[in-house]
């Protein structure tokens, strides 16, 4: 027999996200702070009403498809290729720094222990490099300030950082599966971009033409928007092994030039405000399970904390400067890299099924997650805000 109960879970995430934005927004915060924290309280870390579900992990995933859309949608492709020989180096140093610091702690940790444990090692330091990007979009977008400089620097980097941890994910389980090719993961990436590229190029021709026809607003428009999104995220994760949020983006770059992208625009953000932004938040609290407290479990997050904030801080600030941005927006640039997320969480269950990672790092890594993904939208709105002169 069917069960409604579902219907119930959702009432309560919608609710409990509204609830939980308003009092942050309240005290000055970003409402996705909210969000993962209505998450959190209502899961198994706190008062285990809801679990995470197959309806509830698949309505999530379709709504990081959509944000990561409407960020694509959204932005200023000028600007993009403009910073996108920055928000490379930006990506690079921000993975390169938070890596050696994650490699060396668990060296640290596996000291007195087999040495053969390289692979292990680097699969630490790469969780700890990767980015949430819809984590941060969602509180750019919420700030005003996806389109600005920083802004399109930071969304450029954590496309570009995603990138090259899936590059990183296949050297590292290719190195410990005899079945991996790493010629062949590298060349299914370079095959998706040029397919994307291909079908992104066609798509905002046709879009572009079917757009000029009438002087008014169809649904028609976005109806089709969609469906190109959910092809492109369904072939970039079925056939090329690329994340799904990559093809999404995508997907959404190739409309940002439309003559009514606006109207596509506002009509997505409605649902994905209505319904599929607060599951997919909420999700990432719900997915959370803290362990039980100990000294040794304090001690190792609040390593992982600090590696993982001090590591993108550095890492992606420095680049930015070395890139020429001012201190202000290297400051901001390094602060929008530090969020980690679903990706970090992804990689991490993908290393303990493979073995390279330990069951028992699972619990720190999860509350590094949690607190970057809370600290971020906090710091981001300290450094873009405007100070205001004295006056005399």
């Amino acid at each position: 027999m069917l069960s409604y109960s579902f219907l119930f879970h959702l009432a309560l995430i919608l609710l409990s996200t509204k609830l939980m934005g308003l009092l942050t927004k309240k005290i000055r915060l970003p409402q996705v702070v909210g969000a993962l924290l209505a998450g959190l309280i209502l899961g198994p870390s706190v008062l285990n009403i809801l679990n995470e579900t197959e309806f509830i992990l698949q309505l999530a995933e379709l709504g990081v498809i959509v944000l990561m859309f409407t960020a694509g949608v959204e932005a200023d492709i000028k600007q993009l290729r403009k910073v996108g020989r920055s928000s490379l180096g930006i990506s690079a140093l921000g993975i390169i720094i938070p890596l050696i610091g994650g490699y060396l702690l668990s060296v640290f940790i596996n000291r007195g222990t087999d040495t053969s444990l390289t692979i292990e090692h680097f699969f630490m330091g790469l969780i700890v490099a990767s980015t949430s990007v819809s984590i941060t979009v969602e509180t750019l977008k919420e700030l005003g300030k996806l389109s600005t400089t920083a802004g399109n620097a930071i969304l450029g980097a954590s496309i570009m950082d995603d990138i090259i941890c899936i590059i990183a994910l296949s050297v590292i389980t290719s190195m410990r599966e005899p079945g991996v090719s790493l010629g062949m993961a590298l060349l299914k990436l370079v095959l998706f971009f040029v397919v994307a590229g291909v079908a992104g190029y066609l798509f905002s021709r046709f879009i572009n033409h079917l757009m000029e026809q009438y002087d008014m607003d169809l649904r028609r428009f976005v109806v089709l928007s969609f469906v190109f999104c959910l092809l492109l995220s369904y072939c970039a994760e079925e056939f090329f092994g690329v994340e799904a949020i990559t093809g999404a983006f995508l997907a959404g770059l190739s409309l940002s030039t439309a003559p009514r992208k606006h109207y596509v625009e506002t009509r997505f953000e409605t649902t994905a405000y209505m319904l599929l932004s607060p599951v997919f938040f909420a999700s990432i609290g719900i997915k959370v399970i803290i362990p039980e407290i100990t000294l040794n479990l304090v001690l190792l997050s609040s390593a992982l904390v600090s590696i993982a904030i001090l590591g993108k801080l550095i890492g992606s600030g420095v680049a930015a400067k070395l890139a020429g941005y001012s201190n202000r927006e290297a400051l901001q640039i390094g602060s929008g890299m530090i969020c980690r997320g679903e990706v970090t969480l992804i990689i991490a269950s993908k290393g303990i099924a493979l073995g390279l990672l330990q069951p028992v790092f699972f619990g720190p890594i999860v509350i590094m997650v949690i607190i970057t993904a809370m600290f971020m939208p906090i710091l981001l709105k300290l450094v873009f805000t405007e100070k205001k002169p004295v006056a005399n």
